[in-house]
This record gives structure tokens, sequence and C-alpha cells, in this order.
């Protein structure tokens, strides 16, 4: 028997992975696995702990999720120590088997070291090539294990100035955690592409990917590390390093429209607010005239509240999620293949008859699940079906970090808007514009010359080399993935 993924057509966009350290607590290892348990969301692929305890290293690493193999004692009792470093896995780079699930850790001269990434390295693939070439003995397919290969053929003499040099040959996305025999050390990239945060429980300090992994042990939020900035965490406290030239952050805006769960706060702004006021922005630039919005759950669910409230429209729940199908062990026929959307949602057929419904998604990438999506409407008795989107069209393909496809699989890519209409078979589709996304975020719209977010599956522009493509600098990029189609 073969595993089937609900996501048959590979038609969501896929999380990148989440972090979590902490340093000087007892129970270290069970609150790191209740961390990873808030940002599940961000990878359910494998997941994985190191515990340091004062002594000795101890490492449990597991494929799928946290919950079937970290709520064990035994599997806890295990990793002693009071500091501990965790990771919960999507493979964007890398295949899914157990020695690509990090953290992964080395003995080096100066002691073991452990690195949990989220993000993608666009030079990750060079790195690797150059230093299998110089010697290095690769134990994964992970861009991360760049990292330590370049601390241990670093030429200083201290571990967190050869940490830094590391950091310094890195292109791309990262928010990086490490873990050593006397420090929890954590990297955000010098764009600030991917979310890190610091936090204090009693006195033990956190880093992790987002506010809710706080939360759900009851820590207290310090504040996010800035991008550029390297945050080390010992005995003595809290240090900020700042190797980088300064420039201004650029985060990635899919943090607001789908990867951060709704319930966190990041760069200051509430998740939820965002995506309800991202739904506030395109009832204003893209009205219509209906009886009812429903959202696609569970990420539509903000937005579609926002356009309810703009419209002076019912929201309700005309989809129901099937919150417990995950995987389903059952051999893959075409005719469980046509079945793949109903799997993980249902028409709710008493709010949808005979209505003009104006369904509300955070995005669209193949389209495949939209259609059928959409269809499943019309077969509950919808008399018309409008379709609203709470991004921009997806244009060009990701790099940092969000498994997105090629560029010619991207709808928006080869279609025209009324192409995609068409294509999905709804009466009327409209989505917000760049800068509507904007201005839910707080600003006037998007700067031009400065973009304030890393917004390059809109509008294809880059914000950093993409050495692995061949050293393409982001204008020449652009060029060749229009020439690519």
């Amino acid at each position: 028997m073969t595993e089937l993924d609900v996501d048959l057509d590979g038609d969501t966009l896929r999380e990148e992975c989440g972090v979590f350290g902490i340093f000087g607590h007892p129970d270290a290892a069970a609150l790191t696995a209740l961390g990873l348990h808030a940002l599940q969301h961000r990878g359910q692929e494998a997941a994985g702990i190191v515990a340091f305890d004062g002594e000795r290293f101890h490492a449990e690493k597991r494929m799928g999720l946290v919950g079937d193999h970290f709520s064990s004692e035994s599997v806890i009792n295990r990793l002693k120590g009071t500091r501990a470093l965790g990771h919960t896995r999507y493979s964007t780079t890398g295949e899914t088997i157990l020695r690509n699930v990090q953290p992964l850790f080395a003995e080096l001269a100066a002691g073991g070291i452990a690195v949990a990434h989220n993000g993608n390295l666009t030079n990750g693939l060079t790195l690797r090539r150059d230093l299998i070439a110089a010697g290095a003995i690769y134990q994964s397919t992970s861009d991360s294990e760049a990292v330590l290969h370049l601390v241990a053929r670093s030429p200083k003499k201290r571990l967190m100035e050869r940490y830094v040099d590391a950091l310094r040959q890195l292109e791309g996305a990262y928010a990086l955690v490490a873990m050593t025999n006397k420090k929890l050390i954590g990297a955000r990239d010098p764009l600030g592409i991917r979310p890190l945060i610091l936090g204090e429980l009693n006195g033990a300090y956190i880093l992790c990917s987002e506010t809710v992994a706080l939360d759900i042990i009851g820590a207290k939020f310090v504040r996010e590390v800035e991008n550029g900035e390297v945050v080390v965490i010992s005995e003595d406290g809290v240090e900020s390093l700042r190797p980088f030239p300064k420039q201004p952050a650029r985060p990635c805006i899919f943090e607001y429209i789908y990867f951060s769960r709704p319930d966190s706060i990041l760069g200051g702004r509430s998740v939820y607010q965002v995506r309800k006021s991202t739904g506030i922005q395109l009832a204003l630039e893209a009205p219509v005239e209906a009886d009812v919005v429903v959202p696609i759950p569970d990420s539509g669910v903000p937005a579609a509240l926002g356009y309810a409230q703009q419209m002076g429209l019912p929201f309700e729940l005309g989809i129901i999620r099937n919150h417990y199908v995950g995987r389903t062990f059952i051999e893959p026929t075409q005719h469980i293949r046509s079945l793949g959307v109903k799997l993980k949602h249902n028409a709710n057929k008493s709010v949808v008859v005979g209505k003009r419904i104006v369904l509300v998604d955070d995005s669209v990438v193949r389209g495949t699940t939209s259609v059928k999506i959409v269809q499943m409407m019309y077969e509950a008795g919808a008399a018309e079906v409008h379709m609203r989107i709470a991004s921009p069209p997806i244009k060009h393909p990701d790099f940092y970090g969000i498994d997105t496809p090629e560029r010619k699989a991207l709808l928006a890519a080869t279609h025209t808007l009324e192409e995609m209409r068409d294509f999905i078979g709804v009466t009327s589709l409209a989505f917000v514009s760049i800068d509507g996304i904007y201005k839910a975020c707080g600003y006037a719209g998007r700067d031009a010359h400065h973009p304030q977010f890393t917004d390059h599956g809109f509008t294809g522009e880059y914000p950093t080399p993409l050495t692995d493509l061949g050293g393409a600098a982001p204008t020449q990029l652009r060029a060749m993935l229009a020439e690519a189609g």
C-alpha cells in the first residue's frame, strides 16, 4: 500500500519549517515538543529534537507529526538537559528521509553543534558542490548542512567567529537556530525574509518561528530578532551581534497571507487582523451582488469575514472541512483521486442551495483545487459562484523556502484573468491588488523603489542573488523566467 497525500494535485502552497530552541529550563525537551506542536502548520513531514545535559547531546528524530512521537514520556526522558533545539519540517530542498530531519548535528574540534533552519539557501547547491570538491562528506541532501561544514572549515579560532563567518557565505532566506555546549544562537538573514522570535519563560530564553509557540507554554514575548541580527544566549544572558551592514527589512509577505498561524503576531501586526483587513480591501476593490460569503477553510476564513463585513453580507460556513484526514493509506486509484477534495472539504448544502455565493480563498496556485471546489458548490445547488482571492495573482516561483511549482505550472503565469475565470468555472473572479495587500498591512501602498516586503511571487522582483540558477541577479532572473515561460 502507498501513502496518498490529500493534496493530490500539488495545488497548495506548502509551508517551510518551524524552529524552537530553549536555554536554561529543567523541562527543556518537553517545552520544545510543545513549541513544535504549536508550529506544526509549518511542516508536517518530520520532526526532531536535540538536547544537551551539560556533558552529552541527545537526539530523537521521527518521520510524521510531533504529537505522534514526542508526546511519549519515554522519548522525552531520553532528551535530558536544560537546553534543547527542535525542528518541524516540510522539505523544500532534500528528500523526505530520516537523515534529512533536523536539527542536524556534528562534532567539531570546539565541541558539538546542532543546527535547525527555516528557509532556503539560494546558493545551497553551489556551496554543496564546492564543499564536496574540497573534501567535505555530506550526510544529508539538505541545503542546511552547508552551515555545519562552513563552521567546521572556517579559519577563525573561536566558535562564534566561525559561525558568523559561515553566515556571511550564505545567500537567500534563513532563520537559523544553533545549539552548542555553551550557547543557543539565533540568526536571521540580512533582509529578515523568514521570521524569528525571542521569548522568555521564568528566566529561560527561547528562540522560535512564531509567537504562538510562546503562547502554548505560557512564555513571554520579548521581541523579534531583527533582520541581519545574531542573538547569542548563554549563562551570561542575551547578547546581540550585527555582522551585516544595516539595510531595510523585507519579510516575506506570504507569512501574513498564508503561512503564519492567524493567532500569531508578526512585525507588530496581528496576522488575523491583516487577513481580515485584506478581505475588507478586496471588497472595496472587487464588490459583487451576492447573497452570502463562504470561506474556503481554514486560511480563507479571516479574509472572508472582512469581505462579508465590508459588503454587509451574511458570512456562512458553506464548506465544512474534515480536520482528521491527514494522509489516507489507500491505493491511489483514479476513483480515489477524483474524491481528493471531498476527503478534505464537503459542501454545506443548506447554506449554498439557490444562493449567489462569494467564495473567498487565500491564493490560487495551479487552480485545480479551485475547479473542484467550485464544481462542488454548483452540485450543491449554488445559483452563482463568484471567487475572490485574498492575495495578488502568483506569477513567479519561490526560492526562499516556499514550495511553489515552476512558473509554467502557475495558473496566473500562463492565463489572463478571463482565462483563469473560465478555467476555474466561476461567474466572476478577482484578486486583491498588490497595493491592496500592502494597505492591509498598514502601508499606503507598495513602494516601488523600496518594497517593504519580499513579494517576488507577485512581482518577479527577487531581493537576493540566486546563485544556484547560474548566478543571475534579480533583474537577469526575471528575463530568464520570462523566456522559460
